[in-house]
């Protein structure tokens, strides 16, 4: 369903980590269709826990997180990319109680910085972090790294999967 979306192009890309790729994976192709993105919810739905709150970092994971919780009737939290200065600062939005159990939903990981940091600040709110589910990991480190502070990726496609599937 990515691939027949378009969502990956072969070329020279710079990516957000600053790496440069023959591919690129623009899962807002994906996700801007409402039927594919009912796709998407459905398959990170079985990945989530009855304790679960959900949580994605804006903008990719925005409506990952939103469809996977109509999907699931969990509730979520979205994660700012950067400080506020106006309204109330935060940089999470939505009810965060100490001691939640949340699931992080990402529509691509490479390196898996935006994943940390997303990670870290949910932390530091009193959150409980050990899992994270993204559409797609381009298999760059991303898994590692999160492993590295105690959470454990899963994929529902990887680049090798993308990569395998004959034009």
């Amino acid at each position: 369903m990515i691939l027949e979306a378009g969502a990956v192009r072969f070329g020279r890309f710079v990516l957000t980590s600053g790496a440069e790729s023959d591919v690129y994976v623009d899962i807002k192709q994906v996700w801007t269709r409402p039927e594919r993105l009912e796709m998407l919810a459905r398959a990170f739905a079985p990945r989530v826990g009855p304790d679960d709150l959900l949580a994605g970092m804006e903008l990719g994971a925005v409506p990952l997180v939103v469809a996977t919780a109509l999907a699931t009737g969990r509730p979520y939290v979205i994660v700012r990319k950067g400080e506020r200065s106006h309204g109330t600062g935060r940089r999470i939005e939505g009810e965060l109680r100490a001691g939640a159990r949340v699931l992080v939903l990402e529509d691509v990981t490479t390196s898996g910085g935006s994943l940390v940091e997303t990670v870290r600040l949910l932390r530091e709110a009193g959150a409980t972090v050990e899992r994270a589910v993204t559409v797609v990991d381009r298999e760059a480190g991303a898994r590692e790294r999160l492993r590295a502070v105690g959470v454990e990726l899963e994929a529902l496609a990887s680049m090798t999967d993308l990569r395998g599937v004959p034009a």
